[in-house]
Parts: structure tokens; C-alpha cells; sequence
């Protein structure tokens, strides 16, 4: 199970990368979820093979490739708040605040750890569907690896309905939510320990 999650997590890196730039120069791409996976899937993998002598001597520069070119694809604003669940009407909005971007740098190091086994997958993209309006949509994928079994992705998409960019706040491995997986394991320690202690040790993983 923690082989497979690190292999959805590298491969929601391949592609959920600089969406943001893309879809100020490509109206298109920005209307369709499915465009923005397939447009914007390798750009940051090609930034780390041209970095690869420069991220040997200093592994901390592949959090700030992270930080630059995936962070703005990722719903994680949404996503703190789906994983806080119940307890977001139960504290305050300087709580919520910190545990949103504890949990952003929980992600960036996540990913920044993912990307150090990026092997040259190959991800096959669903064909671009209409949305017709919906506000999240579930793009499927395929991870192909020479020598490892076919895994099937679910990247779930969420349509900002202020700026109208889709962003991705979960993957689906194999039927297993990322997501669930992560409120189900907070929720329980929120509620024994609060979340203000939850968000210290969210926060002190990073470090």
C-alpha cells in the first residue's frame, strides 16, 4: 500500500503541473479538465531531468520546484477543508487559516519526496468530455511502467467558480481516496487531541 501511494503521488505530480500558465495562454485548456492534465502533464518533469546534477548537491531545491510549478494547480484550500470535515464549523478562522497551509506544506514535501523516484512513467489521459456545467469532474488515467503492473488513476477536478481554473483536490488509486484516507486518519486525532495540535504536527513534518 505505501508503494502504490507514492507512485499515485509521483504521478499526480507528472500531471498536475503550472496549469495556472497554461490556461493564461490557452483559454481552452482552462475551460476542460481533461486539457489541463493532458497540456500541462510534463512540463515539470522536464525541468527535473534538466536540474537532475543541481538537485543531487541540494535536495531542498526540489521543494522549491514544486512550490513554483505544482502548488498553484492544487485545490488544497478545498481539500483542508474536506479532511477537516465535521470540524470546520467547530473552530475558529485563524485555526482553519493555519491548518490549511500546515497542510499545504505537508503537500510540498509529500510531492517533493515522490519526485526524487520519478522513473520516466508513461500516463495515458482520458479523452477530453464535455463538462456541461459540472463543478467537479473525475478524469481517468493510466500509469505505465515498464516494470511494474498497469495502475488506474482517478484524478477528481474542481472548477473555481470565481477564476474558472481546474484544479485537482484528490486522487483515487485503485478505488482508494487519497483524500478519505487523510480525513479519516486526522479526524480521529483531532477530536482527541484538537486541532491546533494536529496542526503543530502537520507543521513540524515539513521541517
Amino acid at each position: 500500500m505505501g508503494n502504490l501511494l507514492k507512485n499515485i503521488a509521483l504521478v499526480g505530480l507528472l500531471v498536475l503541473t503550472s496549469a495556472t500558465a497554461l490556461a493564461s495562454q490557452n483559454n481552452q485548456v482552462e475551460s476542460s479538465p481533461y486539457l489541463v492534465l493532458k497540456e500541462v502533464g510534463n512540463k515539470l518533469f522536464t525541468r527535473i531531468s534538466a536540474n537532475q546534477q543541481e538537485i543531487k548537491k541540494f535536495p531542498y531545491l526540489m521543494r522549491d520546484i514544486v512550490e513554483q510549478e505544482l502548488m498553484p494547480s492544487i485545490d488544497y484550500r478545498y481539500a483542508s477543508y474536506r479532511i477537516l470535515g465535521k470540524h470546520l464549523k467547530k473552530i475558529s478562522k485563524e485555526q482553519r487559516a493555519d491548518f490549511v497551509e500546515a497542510m499545504r506544506h505537508y503537500l510540498v514535501r509529500t510531492y517533493a519526496t515522490a519526485l526524487t523516484k520519478y522513473k520516466n512513467q508513461q500516463v495515458i489521459f482520458e479523452a477530453d468530455k464535455p463538462t456541461q456545467g459540472k463543478k467537479i469532474v473525475s478524469v481517468k488515467t493510466q500509469i505505465i511502467d515498464m516494470n511494474a503492473p498497469t495502475i488506474d488513476v482517478i484524478f477528481k477536478m474542481r472548477k473555481d467558480k470565481k477564476t474558472g481554473q481546474w484544479k485537482a483536490f484528490d486522487m483515487v488509486v485503485e478505488g482508494i481516496s487519497l483524500l478519505s484516507s487523510k480525513q479519516a486518519e486526522l479526524s480521529n486525532k483531532i477530536a482527541k487531541q484538537g486541532v491546533e495540535q494536529v496542526t503543530l504536527e502537520l507543521a513540524a513534518l515539513t521541517k
